[in-house]
Parts: structure tokens; sequence; C-alpha cells
């Protein structure tokens, strides 16, 4: 931070351990969020649930890495 330095005192900075799979599960989802917008534009319903479903699923498997990760480095510390 540099600004104060009582306030770096009460607080340090944390070195966060980061997941590289996470970045990549919200691409995911973004991509099938999309391509499911795109399908219900143009009439196609059908696929259009379909692919909102797989946002769900998409969205669970990134909630689960983010969950998982952070139990996994929190027994390390």
């Amino acid at each position: 931070m540099g600004a104060n330095p009582e306030l770096e005192s009460l607080f340090p900075e944390k070195k966060r351990s980061r997941n590289p799979f996470v970045p990549i599960g919200a691409l995911i989802t973004a991509g099938v969020l999309t391509a499911g917008l795109i399908s219900f534009k143009q009439g196609n319903s059908q696929l259009g649930q379909t692919l909102m479903r797989a946002r769900v699923v998409a969205q669970g498997g990134t909630v689960a890495l983010m969950v998982g990760t952070a139990a996994y480095y929190g027994e390390k510390f």
C-alpha cells in the first residue's frame, strides 16, 4: 500500500494462492451463457434450454473448485 505505515502494520499484505481452473470455469460459463442467449434469440428454445442447464452445471463446477481450493489451502496454512 505505502500510504500509511500504521495501516500496513494492522493489515499485513497476504500472498494468495491462485487456482488456474477457476478463470477457465468462468470462461466456460460465460461461453455457454452467450451461446444459450443467442439460441433463444434465434428462436431455438430447446437448444437454449439445454445450454442454460449446461451453464448451471458449469457454474456449479466453478464454485466447487473455488470451495475445494479454499479448503485445500486453508488446511496448509
